[in-house]
């Protein structure tokens, strides 16, 4: 499990990329490359680094379901992910 200022951090750092969003993306169109530096450096989409829902977990990362791999197999084996089944043959 991640410790909770590094769920904070990326926290953070979304609430930040929403907000700056919109004038980013005008800057970044009008070419203003000095406007967009002195903008704060964690308001940039790039810094972000997907993170596990439930845990923190940064890797193993499954988007569709925006949790780990581990936390995944949990909750199928579980029967909580509807649709979700262990595979045999």
């Amino acid at each position: 499990m991640a410790k909770e200022s590094m769920k904070a951090r990326e926290r953070k750092r979304a609430s930040m990329v929403e907000k700056h969003a919109a004038k980013r993306a005008k800057l970044k169109a009008a070419g203003d490359w000095e406007g967009l530096q002195k903008m704060p450096a964690n308001g940039s989409k790039v810094r972000m680094h997907n993170r596990c829902g439930l845990t923190g977990r940064p890797r193993g990362y499954i988007r569709l379901f925006g949790i780990s791999r581990n936390v995944f197999r949990n909750m199928a084996l579980e029967g909580k992910i509807p649709g979700v089944t262990k595979c045999s043959w």
